[in-house]
């Protein structure tokens, strides 16, 4: 299976150049942290979604996400001026499905095991090109670009922490991190209650949980499962990965916001919360806040 390369990730920089903010690294403690939740739609997947949108230039796009990629390619889709359609699973944060329909963009709402199945429909009946949030080179190499610009921003970096869901973003940063620094450690963190990529690298083979089981994490970006392509990113690039309690996410997004007045959502505050626990190699260590997309009920009870 050929892997995405630094050559895709640096491409990516140039498409994606003046669309997604160039998040800045931010002091807390002894860490960095690189706040993804500053970008337009509020996370990281503004950098692989308008990638893939800027290079395959659709007539129309049609994608399955809990939210953020959602927003993400209806925010790319309205730049290019096509259509898009996000068929998003029951149970997803109306904060969420607010901005996905705010950028413009139709949202069907299905059970969460149907999102597949639907979008890969909806993209033939309607001839829309289905550009997935994780499972895709472009979309790899667009979110890769948070690794690149870790390593010029902080080139003597020693870890590296980032989030695991479906593994497109874990799969980029890592691809660039160890082309520019091959001595720094990558680990990638997820919660305990969607811990099949912790298992399925373990196994060496890919072990799906299901939504039934994955569904009952706080973290809702992180409940999809790997795909042959992100595993075989993360089994070759991956130094290790890390799981998190619900607590432990809870006390970390309390954290973020109080010592580096930064708003994270539950998917964005694992690495924080894996940091917190002490569970991590030491060093100088760069934390990926992936996004801040957050209930307000819930930021009120986490702070």
């Amino acid at each position: 299976m050929e892997l995405v390369t630094i050559d895709d990730i640096r491409a990516a920089a140039g498409r994606i150049k003046g669309v997604a903010v160039r998040t800045p690294l931010v002091r807390m403690g002894e860490a960095l942290v690189k706040p993804e939740s500053l970008q337009p739609v509020g996370a990281f997947k503004i950098r692989g979604a308008y990638n893939a949108v800027a290079s395959l230039r659709p007539d129309g796009v049609v994608t399955h996400s809990s939210g953020n990629h959602g927003q993400a390619l209806a925010y790319a889709a309205k730049e290019f001026g096509v259509p898009c359609v996000v068929v998003v699973p029951e149970g997803a944060p109306q904060v969420k499905l607010a901005a996905i329909e705010g950028w413009g963009a139709e949202t069907v709402i299905v059970p969460p095991d149907q999102r597949e199945v639907v979008a890969e429909k909806l993209a033939q009946e309607r001839g829309l090109t289905l550009v997935p949030p994780y499972d895709h080179p472009l979309v790899i190499a667009g979110q890769g670009t948070v690794g690149l610009e870790i390593v010029e921003d902080s080139p003597e970096v020693e870890v590296v922490l980032v989030p695991v869901g479906g593994g497109g973003l874990a799969s980029g940063v890592s691809t660039a991190v160890k082309a520019l620094r091959p001595d720094a450690k990558v680990i990638g963190v997820e919660p305990e209650l969607a811990a099949d990529a912790a298992e399925s690298l373990a196994a060496g083979h890919l072990v799906q949980w299901g939504a039934a089981r994955t569904f009952k994490t706080m973290a809702d970006g992180l409940r999809t499962g790997l795909s042959e392509l992100t595993f075989a990113h993360l089994s070759r690039r991956l130094d290790g990965i890390v799981t998190v309690s619900e607590d432990e996410i809870r006390a970390a997004m309390g954290h973020l916001a109080r010592s580096a007045r930064l708003v994270a959502e539950p998917s964005g505050a694992v690495t924080t919360a894996a940091l917190l626990s002490g569970r991590v190699p030491a060093g100088r260590t760069v934390v990926v806040l992936s996004g801040g997309n957050v209930d307000p009920a819930l930021l009120r009870q986490v702070i």
